[in-house]
């Protein structure tokens, strides 16, 4: 399920120019059971907390942009995903209108995804081919407690 979400998500979201025809054509999407990409998440269960902080610069981006089109329409695919599935976005649902609006090509999409983790990924294969042992690495966060923070909204 790695790379091609952002590809998918922005496929769906291009094909809309408003709100309505994007709520009612996803409606038919979700009766007919189609896949929509870039909702849920393996690990986050309740959400997926770099959606949030991808979600406030693909506004910015649109407004620098002077089309808020993609957004508004992202916007609404999210509420309907809510209400109908109780899906929440991950990253790859706003990062496919961030990067549309950033200028990248909707083909490159996956090739960013991949180089943003190579490195991540090659030491993963270090370490399994050190054991020859598959590993699915936790973390867990022995840090100071957190601080508080400005949200960029509103800064």
């Amino acid at each position: 399920m790695h790379g091609g979400a952002n590809e998918a998500a922005m496929e769906l979201i291009e094909r809309f120019t408003t709100q309505d025809e994007a709520e009612r054509v996803l409606m038919q999407l979700l009766k007919d059971k189609a896949k929509i990409m870039g909702f849920g998440h393996r690990v986050y269960k309740i959400s997926d907390p770099r959606s949030d902080i991808i979600k406030v610069w693909s506004k910015k981006l649109g407004e620098a942009a002077g089309d808020l089109t993609l957004y508004h329409v992202s916007e609404r695919i999210e509420e309907v995903m809510w209400r109908e599935k109780k899906l929440f976005p991950n990253l790859d649902f706003y990062s496919a209108s961030a990067y549309h609006y950033a200028g990248i090509p909707t083909e490159l999409f996956t090739p960013i995804f991949v180089m943003a983790r190579i490195a991540g990924w090659s030491a993963h294969i270090f370490e399994q081919r050190a054991d020859n042992r598959l590993i699915r690495p936790t973390s867990h966060y022995i840090g100071p407690e957190p601080r508080k923070y400005i949200p960029i909204e509103a800064r």
